[in-house]
């Protein structure tokens, strides 16, 4: 009875899931770093001598394209604080414990989603 209690991966496995985390947070903010950059440059492609038209079309998909990287950035940061937040799950080595269930998740999942909170079961009791 009380082994259903202490269930929780081994520090090994949770070693192991530091690493892929730590490796997915490098690659994350390298991500982020792009995108800023992206949308922090002006942008302007040396069209001031072309038509006004082509110009105010440019425009448009520059503000367009402007929005979805900032999306993206935000996407990013959110991405990157919750694999920080696994990396915390760790330390107190309550990760890889569903959420709802209290049963471990499947470690494949956490090797794809690392932030994972929830176990398919729990995800699928959600739809």
């Amino acid at each position: 009875m009380a082994d259903d209690l202490k269930v929780r991966y081994s520090d090994k496995d949770l070693a192991e899931f530091r690493e892929v985390i730590e490796e997915k947070i490098v690659k994350a903010k390298s991500h982020l770093d792009l995108l800023k950059s992206s949308y922090m440059n002006d942008g302007n492609n040396g069209t001031d001598d072309t038509s006004p038209t082509f110009k105010a079309f440019e425009e448009g998909s520059q503000t367009m394209s402007k929005e979805a990287n900032t999306q993206l950035a935000i996407r990013q940061e959110k991405f990157i604080r919750d694999l920080k937040n696994a990396l915390l799950r760790i330390e107190n080595k309550t990760y890889g414990i569903c959420r709802v269930t209290g049963k471990l998740i499947n470690k494949q999942r956490l090797l794809l989603v690392p932030h994972a909170t929830l176990s398919i079961e729990a995800k699928n009791m959600q739809k």
